[in-house]
């Protein structure tokens, strides 16, 4: 028997094949690091924000064995160095170590079907919480095939590395004669500035150049059924300085969309006017400040300042404007309106929160600044109400525009900021200065005299004492993974989850080291794929919010509940496009 295993033994092997030897070697696995890696995937199982299928868990699963397989492998060393090598009785008889090597990746596999199970329902009871479709526990057990194979490449990657780090050792005591204590450092310094530049310069520039050369092209694109305005109200019309054709994607579809008067006029009872729809798009000029030339152009053409509200709105990377937020401005003030937005990016929030963060603050820094110098040479007695909104990555870039909470008091008549990330300045400021014992997930902020946080339209009125006008409000779900996503996840316990749930997360959701991380990096993906009023899908609740910041003299509960319906009935001809 031993002269039939010989041939497959690693001393006749390297002899052989050493290539292949070295392949192989990168699927030998070390049994403690098997044992914290599936550790970290029964971790990885435990609820999340949003409910999660077996594709999105298999990827997160995998990434975080993968860790976990690196830290038990680190224990295990250390261990090994400087307390068992110590020990008379180590290292036990060979037949024991066996066993262990033997029983620890079979416990390994049974726990994490069991844990598979739980997980299924745990994802059933997240899903029927927000009223989405749940999964099966037959359909979510293919996560652990899934998940051993994104681990078993990462690890092979690592290994790859390391065994990278040592040829390059090798060479550099054999051919420059560098002492053996140092080669090692040099080789891991070689190999992570390689690995760095591959990563930033190469893959990180490429993709991010060929994502915005992709945007760019469906940026020429028209969605379906939306054709060039006619009415002098809209930017894109033959009477407009902004050519329709140099809108983009989401301009055009801005200027086409909403109620006109006689709709309005349906809808409220009462005469209305033709609501104004203002948008620059990146081919509209040049550069940023003559884009802001044309938006002030427009403004003044459309007769945008005699109206009763005027909103600037700092768009999301493509320049998205959500449809259902401008419908409710425009109803509830029933077309006197004029709502202005500019396109700062070809590519979608998610690429441009990574990669554009600083560009989208210094866009909305410049619509609204310029807005609001050409807003002052107005009447003060006539001029119109001036507002500010945004949504997701659009709240982060109308905060550039202001140093303080002071200074958006001081220069506009109200905000409104829905769904804003969790690296917005001015929120994060806010958030950590909250009043105490309120918390993070829905905080108070010096009595809520000026800015307030509500997770819904029946919350806006906490607490209950006065709220002085200009007002700032901050609408954000306990469940929406872009709020709360930070890389501080990766190794810190966020105070929203050491405190009682919000109204839509899982009380079974806990904090684990590197976990956590990526269950809401994984979440960010399906942040707008559930049902209304969870994750970042704010519905109608902008309503509620718009008419908490600005509402009309004389504006009732019945009212809004009135445009609410009218909302309700459009919705599904407006899709949830960012």
């Amino acid at each position: 028997m031993a002269d039939r295993e010989a041939p497959w033994s690693a001393e006749r092997l390297a002899d052989k094949h050493p290539f292949v030897v070295w392949a192989w070697g990168l699927l030998s696995l070390d049994f403690t690091g098997i044992a914290f890696g599936a550790l970290f995937f029964c971790w990885s199982l435990t609820p999340s924000l949003l409910p999660r299928d077996w594709t999105f868990q298999g990827l997160i699963g995998g990434i975080t064995a993968a860790i976990g397989y690196g830290v038990g492998c680190a224990v295990g060393w250390a261990a090994h160095r400087y307390w068992l090598s110590k020990l008379f009785w180590w290292p036990p008889p060979e037949r024991l170590l066996r066993a262990v090597k033997v029983a620890v990746p079979l416990v390994s596999i049974v726990a994490a079907l069991v844990m598979l199970v739980y997980s299924a329902g745990w994802q059933r009871e997240l899903a029927a919480l927000m009223g989405a479709e749940g999964t099966t526990t037959t359909g979510y057990l293919r996560t652990l095939a899934l998940s051993i194979l994104v681990a078993a490449l990462l690890i092979s990657l690592w290994r790859v590395l390391r065994d990278l780090v040592r040829l390059i050792a090798r060479y550099l005591v054999r051919w420059l004669r560098v002492p053996r204590s140092a080669a090692a450092p040099i080789g891991f310094v070689v190999v992570a500035f390689l690995s760095y530049t591959l990563v930033t310069d190469v893959l990180f520039n490429g993709v991010y150049s060929f994502m915005n050369s992709a945007f760019s092209l469906q940026n020429n694109e028209t969605r379906g059924g939306v054709v060039q305005p006619t009415l002098p109200e809209r930017s894109g019309s033959p009477a407009s300085y902004a050519p329709w054709d140099s809108l983009g994607y989401e301009g055009r579809d801005f200027v086409f969309r909403g109620l006109h008067a006689d709709q309005l006029a349906a809808y409220n009872g009462a005469p209305a006017k033709e609501p104004i729809r203002v948008y620059a798009g990146l081919e509209t000029a040049d550069d940023t400040n003559a884009r802001m030339d044309v938006v002030i152009r427009e403004l003044e053409r459309t007769g945008a300042f005699e109206r009763k509200v005027l909103v600037v709105i700092p768009t999301t990377g493509t320049g998205w404007v959500n449809p259902t937020a401008a419908d409710a401005m425009e109803l509830v003030y029933n077309g006197d309106t004029a709502l202005v937005a500019s396109q700062y990016s070809y590519l979608p929030s998610w690429v441009s929160f990574l990669a554009d963060r600083e560009k989208a603050a210094e866009a909305g820094r410049a619509l609204v600044r310029r807005v609001h110098d050409r807003w002052l040479q107005e009447p003060a007695a006539t001029r119109p109400k001036l507002l500010v909104y945004g949504e997701s990555l659009g709240s982060q870039a109308g905060e550039g525009a202001f140093d303080g909470l002071a200074d958006i008091r001081e220069t506009v008549d109200g905000v409104l900021w829905v769904g804003p990330p969790n690296a917005n300045p001015l929120w994060s400021t806010l958030v950590a200065r909250r009043d105490p014992g309120s918390p993070e997930v829905e905080p108070v902020y010096a009595d809520g005299l000026v800015v307030r946080f509500a997770d819904d339209g029946a919350t806006i009125g906490a607490p209950p004492g006065p709220w002085l006008y200009p007002r700032v409000l901050y609408i954000q779900h306990p469940s929406d993974p872009v709020v709360w996503w930070s890389p501080h996840l990766i190794v810190n316990r966020p105070d929203w989850l050491s405190e009682p749930p919000g109204y839509d997360r899982l009380p079974s959701m806990r904090w684990f080291p590197f976990v956590t991380f990526w269950q809401v990096t994984a979440d960010l993906a399906n942040a707008a794929g559930v049902p209304d009023g969870h994750g970042h899908n704010y519905g109608t609740t902008v309503l509620d919010g718009f008419v908490a910041v600005a509402a009309p003299q004389g504006w009732t509960s019945a009212d809004t509940e009135r445009v609410r319906s009218v909302l309700d009935a459009i919705a599904g001809t407006q899709g949830p496009e960012k």
